[in-house]
């Protein structure tokens, strides 16, 4: 799949709103996520269409471990649920699956359906569809250091940290989204995210429509982006 001049190759979203969303709604937070999950489909397929290459998609941060042990064990057991019933449906454009991310903090068995589907899909030409999970931007670029001191280098360069970084085999986000109002990165693509164009909506992540991606998209095309020249 090939992107135009017009059309991002690369785009990451932050899925905001999934408990404010089931907040306002009377419902229970972990309704919120469901829904999330549903939207989350919706995009993936949305963006394959537009011809963005690659999607990174925000699902869970280092920070999000403080939350509730309770709201963990849902976020958890819909991963799971998501690599055993809905991957396929994820991937079937031919799609390439990746995650970033610390995954030495996730279930034994979601560690081992992530390798099983990485592993599967390795050689796809129909995009890439990478989560984020366990995932944040400092703990990544400390972990490449650490990567790099312990293979004895002792002076690195831009390409030396890109390489050592989990999303190394992803091209930089040309624009990212956050749903649900909040103006931030959280943590996201740190280092991967310094030319990005970003775009920032008030619709909350299981609101977020097709509609109003391919908007956003449309509104990119007429940024010019001169990437500091």
């Amino acid at each position: 799949m090939t992107s135009s001049d017009h059309t991002p190759r690369c785009v990451g979203i932050i899925m905001d709103g999934n408990r404010r969303w089931a907040k306002e709604r009377g419902l229970p937070t972990l309704e919120g996520h469901r829904q999330g999950g549903n939207t989350l489909e919706r995009i993936a397929q949305a963006a394959h269409d537009a011809g963005v290459d690659t999607l990174i998609l925000y699902a869970f941060s280092t920070e999000n471990w403080k939350r509730s042990p309770e709201e963990v064990s849902y976020l958890l057991e819909l991963m799971h649920t998501y690599l055993t019933d809905h991957a396929e449906s994820l991937l079937k454009n031919g799609a390439r699956f990746r995650v970033i991310g610390d995954r030495s903090r996730l279930p034994q068995d979601i560690q081992e359906k992530i390798d099983a589907l990485e592993e599967r899909t390795k050689d796809a030409e129909g995009g890439t569809i990478a989560f984020a999970v366990s995932y944040g931007g400092r703990t990544d670029l400390v972990q490449a250091v650490n990567t790099l001191i312990k293979k004895g280098v002792t002076e690195v360069s831009e390409e030396d940290i890109s390489n050592a970084l989990w999303t190394h085999d992803l091209p930089d986000p040309d624009l990212i989204i956050r749903t649900s109002g909040e103006r931030r990165l959280s943590n996201f693509l740190t280092w991967n995210s310094v030319y990005a164009e970003l775009f920032f909506t008030d619709t909350y992540w299981p609101d977020f429509s097709n509609e109003e991606f391919n908007a956003l998209l449309a509104e990119y095309a007429t940024r010019e982006r001169r990437r500091g020249a």
